[in-house]
């Protein structure tokens, strides 16, 4: 716990906290609508953003927020329109934003070490200016994704009863798209773009082992986020590991333990419960 006296590693922790509340918060309206995968995709557009911007000596997370922002309402505009499936818009975004970050990085005259900053995390670089962007704007998604849960659970759960019901489907569906865009790209100097979509899906995949509504699982994965954005900057600290690969495996690590203790817990059930009565076979009708 010594290195927590230091400045970084306080900012660290902070940052992970904040994206470990914000992703699953945003997170489980995706895997609502059976798309866990498009933070890989909107991940590696904002990859795209992040060679612009050291290309162009700009600031890579702000040229990334407004590239991948653009790219995840692109393709939600295209997909609405019914011109692309789902599955394809999510393979554009993974081809075309890979290709082009890096084609940007090797324009540039960045470093492999730079770029590995923002593909896999670098918790322990974050800067003041950097923890209040993270701050700001993880709790504007975390907000924002709870005050809009009934409207937005409506949206990802039946679009169509939802349009019906006079609610604004399209300004919602732009708003998600808006939205995993900046968590992305806040989320790059946390856990990196390759890493992200895991903390998005994997503690609402927990939480769905163990709860039964919509409001109790996303209070549950949100607390799961946290755990998971904690213990893994504390592991990552006494074993000296990369950050965000802590963060996600123990996440997964969560994961497993609630899987197994529920497959327990179920066969402990299945056990203590009497087996039902046979039922008695009717008696024989003798005709004389």
């Amino acid at each position: 716990m010594e290195l927590f006296q230091y400045p970084y590693m306080q900012r660290a922790l902070i940052g992970a906290l904040i994206i470990g509340l914000a992703a699953p918060a945003l997170g489980i309206y995706l895997v609502q609508r059976r798309l866990a995968l498009i933070g890989d995709g909107v991940g590696h557009v904002a990859l795209t953003g992040v060679g612009a911007g050291l290309l162009l000596n700009r600031s890579p997370v702000l040229v990334a927020v407004l590239v991948a922002t653009v790219g995840a309402v692109t393709i939600e505009l295209v997909r609405a329109r019914g011109r692309t499936s789902g599955d394809l818009a999510l393979a554009l975004l993974f081809y075309g934003g890979i290709a082009g970050g890096v084609t940007l990085v090797g324009l540039s005259d960045s470093t492999s070490a730079s770029l590995n900053s923002y593909l896999f995390g670098s918790l322990s670089t974050i800067t003041p200016a950097d923890l209040t962007t993270i701050a700001v704007l993880g709790a504007a998604i975390a907000v924002t994704m709870l005050a809009l849960r009934p409207a937005l659970f409506a949206v990802c759960h039946d679009e169509e009863y939802a349009r019906v019901s006079g609610l604004p489907v399209r300004t919602l569906n732009l708003l998600l798209a808006v939205a995993t865009a900046v968590t992305v790209t806040i989320a790059m100097r946390a856990v990196g773009v390759l890493l992200i979509s895991a903390l998005m899906v994997v503690p609402v995949a927990t939480a769905q082992q163990v709860t039964r509504g919509f409001r109790s699982t996303m209070t549950a994965a949100m607390a799961l986020g946290l755990f998971a954005a904690g213990s893994g900057v504390w592991v990552a600290a006494n074993a000296d590991t990369a950050p965000g690969a802590s963060v996600v495996l123990m996440a997964i690590a969560s994961f497993a333990v609630v899987a197994v203790l529920g497959a327990g817990w179920r066969v402990l059930r299945r056990r203590r419960t009497p087996d039902a009565a046979p039922v008695p076979e009717p008696h024989e009708v003798v005709l004389h």
